[in-house]
């Protein structure tokens, strides 16, 4: 034995032993009511679904089958803003969303945004339709006035020109990329 043992022991004494723990308080499982737990679970289901889809949620105000949907973030050039009203851009995206429900719709319009943005699209089209004479009329086009502002990609949009579907359909301006914004950077510098 070492010296540290030795001298333990002869400190302590050769009859020392561990003392035994005894429970303080009984431990019971607790069983958790398996209703509350499958709440708890459609409620961490949905919130994670709200994380991944922001547009979800609240009732959307239903806008006049015929009304001009229009809206323009603060810096957007009116300029640029009145080139998009007027059609004078080029749709370089098309999303149909006619004959969707509006949860569809919602996911489609959604990754179309996304899916634009990570394609350097500038200017999308989106057709909505009127739903003249349903039972629900400018239902998705009320939907779509609802989601765009809440997107952060989303600079302006502008109902459509006639040639481009009209009041069932609306032009969509996108956030620029930033290698789009070094190369309009580099453009005008260089002359």
């Amino acid at each position: 034995m070492s010296d540290e043992t030795d001298l333990f022991k002869s400190l302590v004494g050769d009859d020392v032993k561990p003392l035994a723990l005894e429970s303080r308080a009984a431990l019971a499982k607790a069983k958790a009511d398996a209703q509350a737990q499958e709440t708890r679970r459609k409620a961490a289901e949905a919130e994670l679904a709200r994380a991944l889809d922001p547009l979800a949620g609240e009732p959307v105000e239903i806008v006049d089958a015929l009304a001009l949907l229009s809206f323009q973030r603060p810096g957007v050039q009116n300029g640029v803003f009145r080139n998009l009203r007027l059609g004078k851009y080029s749709v370089d995206a098309r999303l149909d969303l006619h004959k969707m429900t509006t949860d569809r719709a919602r996911q489609e319009v959604y990754q179309f945004i996304k899916d634009c943005v990570a394609a350097d699209v500038r200017t999308a089209l989106i057709t909505h339709g009127k739903s003249e004479g349903r039972n629900s009329p400018a239902l998705l086009k009320s939907c779509v006035a609802y989601w765009l502002p809440q997107m952060d990609e989303v600079l302006a949009f502008h109902t459509a020109q006639n040639q481009h579907g009209g009041y069932g359909a609306t032009y969509v301006l996108l956030r620029k990329s930033a290698l789009k914004k070094q190369e309009t950077r580099e453009r005008f510098t260089n002359g």
